[in-house]
């Protein structure tokens, strides 16, 4: 290790590859339990960045920067995992360097990934849950409950490519803020190392699998207030379409492919390629 107070990219690679050992190695339970816990941050981000620009949302000129004031919020949910502790699916993903490097076994990845993505969704609709209850979305005459709606109903309206593509954008830039959290060895520059690429993520309009599980579960469930719904604004046919199995097929299972594809692929294989593949040319020193 260096002494300076950041790693090299291939000492980043070297404990990824430790992180995803020691992530598989947990109990099943406990898994599951952190899978919950970051579900409930990155939902606690994501109401949170629809309360700081809903209002900009509602004009054209103005939705640019909403998306940027979200933007600006939403990156604390992933702090709150890496900083706090907890499990993400989609930066789990990276566990992919582990079993490359043939030390976690395929079937250990998989079983993470599905006890992870499992808790990531209950603590998602527990915090989505609690947010229609709490009345939270009264706010502005019922105008955070319109957008909360439109926001959900455009996710389950994308087509399966669209999805997948910024589904795959989303993850590569989780997974890249992933990568930068962890060169830190200090706070600051893990804050600041997931800051910028989730910022950039949420500006960009790209598709979270996790994120999504709270941001359309919350439009289904307020969909059901009358009040809600017609703050909306949406047509019968809108609100109608807006349900469980379109979440399901038509939002979550092609944004969650692209996010694997953009996590493991794009960033797992190809940094494990370039630093740590035993037939690589690549000098440390270099690095």
């Amino acid at each position: 290790m260096n002494n300076k107070n950041y790693l090299t990219p291939y000492e980043i690679a070297s404990y990824t590859i430790d992180t995803g050992i020691k992530k598989v190695s947990k109990k099943y339970c406990i898994q599951f339990l952190l899978g919950i816990l970051a579900g409930v941050f990155i939902a606690f981000a994501a109401e949170g960045s629809n309360v700081s620009a809903y209002g900009l949302w509602a004009k054209p000129e103005t939705y640019g920067l909403g998306k940027a004031m979200a933007g600006a919020l939403f990156g604390t949910g992933l702090m709150m995992v890496l900083i706090a502790g907890a499990d993400l699916f989609t930066g789990n993903t990276l566990i992919i360097m582990a079993v490359l490097e043939k030390k976690v076994k395929l079937k250990d990845m998989l079983t993470n990934w599905t006890l992870v993505y499992l808790g990531n969704f209950v603590g998602s609709l527990l915090v989505a849950y609690m947010i229609v209850k709490s009345g939270q979305l009264h706010m502005g005459g019922n105008m955070l409950a319109g957008a909360t709606i439109k926001i959900a109903s455009y996710k389950v309206s994308l087509s399966f490519t669209n999805a997948f593509f910024l589904g795959i954008m989303c993850n590569w830039l989780v997974c890249i803020a992933v990568w930068l959290a962890y060169s830190a060895k200090d706070i600051t520059g893990k804050i600041l190392g997931v800051f910028f690429p989730i910022w950039l993520f949420i500006t960009s309009g790209f598709e979270h699998s996790v994120a999504n599980m709270y941001y359309i579960a919350a439009g289904i469930l307020a969909k059901s207030n009358p009040h809600y719904a017609h703050a909306s604004h949406l047509s019968e046919e809108a609100l109608n379409a807006l349900n469980w199995k379109s979440f399901i097929i038509n939002n979550l299972v092609p944004v969650t492919l692209g996010n694997i594809i953009g996590g493991a692929v794009f960033v797992g294989v190809a940094y494990w390629f370039i630093y740590v593949r035993k037939d690589s040319k690549t000098q440390k020193s270099s690095i």
